[in-house]
C-alpha cells in the first residue's frame, strides 16, 4: 500500500490484507462520522475520511468499494442496537421500530446521510448496489420479528416475512424522503395496524 506523502509511518495504520483490521476499522468509521456530523454528507469523500483516519485510500477502498459503501456503515453505526427488539407483541414492536426509527432520522442529521445516498443511488449504479444489500440487510433483521410472530402462530404462515417488513420500511421512506419525520404514537401505531390486518393469522 502506498503511503501518502504527508503521513509519516509511525502514524499509519495498517492493513491485512482483505480482512478487516478492527483498529483501522474503527478509526475509518469514526473519522467517516466525524466528518458527517462536521460537514454533512455533501462535503463527504473518501480522500477526507483517509487523511483523518491516517489510512491510505487503498485500504478504505479494499473494505467499502465506494463512498455510498463507506456513507452506510457510518450511518448504520449510529442507529440504537436495540430497533428491533422483539417482546412478543408484534403490534407493540413494530409500533416503537417506526417511531424510534424516525425520531433517529430527525436528530444528528441521520436523515439527511441517508437521503443523500439515495439520490446517490439514482444516478450511480455502485450506490444502488451498495443501498440495496444494505436494505436486503435490514429487512432480514426486520423480517426476523414477523417471522417470529409466525412461530407463535400470530401470523399467517404464507406471509413472507422480508415482504412484509419492507411495506412498513416503505412508510418510512415516504416520510423520509417527503420531510415529514413526526410522527405521533397513534398515527404510528395505525399505519402498523392497517399492515398486520392483511398478516394476521384468522382465529
Amino acid at each position: 500500500m502506498k503511503m501518502n506523502d504527508d503521513q509519516h509511518p509511525s502514524q499509519r495504520r495498517t492493513s491485512i490484507g482483505a480482512q478487516r483490521n478492527p483498529a483501522s476499522q474503527e478509526a475509518i468509521l469514526q473519522a467517516a462520522t466525524e466528518i458527517l456530523a462536521e460537514r454533512g454528507p455533501g462535503s463527504f469523500s473518501i480522500e477526507a475520511v483517509a487523511k483523518r483516519a491516517k489510512a491510505g485510500k487503498p485500504t478504505i477502498y479494499r473494505w467499502w468499494p465506494n463512498k455510498a459503501a463507506l456513507l452506510l456503515d457510518a450511518y448504520h453505526r449510529q442507529k440504537n442496537p436495540h430497533l428491533h427488539g422483539d417482546t412478543g407483541d408484534l403490534q407493540r414492536d413494530l409500533t416503537r421500530f417506526l417511531m424510534e426509527l424516525l425520531a433517529f432520522w430527525r436528530r444528528g442529521g441521520s436523515g439527511a446521510i441517508f437521503r443523500s445516498v439515495i439520490a446517490e443511488a439514482q444516478t450511480d449504479q455502485a450506490a444502488c448496489e451498495a443501498l440495496a444489500a444494505y436494505l436486503a440487510e435490514r429487512r432480514k433483521h426486520l423480517g426476523s420479528q414477523i417471522r417470529a410472530a409466525q412461530a407463535r402462530e400470530d401470523v399467517r404462515p404464507g406471509v413472507k416475512p422480508e415482504l412484509a417488513a419492507e411495506m412498513l420500511s416503505g412508510f418510512a421512506w415516504i416520510r423520509l424522503l417527503t420531510n415529514r419525520l413526526e410522527i405521533s404514537e397513534e398515527e404510528a401505531a395505525e399505519a402498523v395496524k392497517i399492515i398486520l390486518n392483511g398478516i394476521r393469522a384468522r382465529r
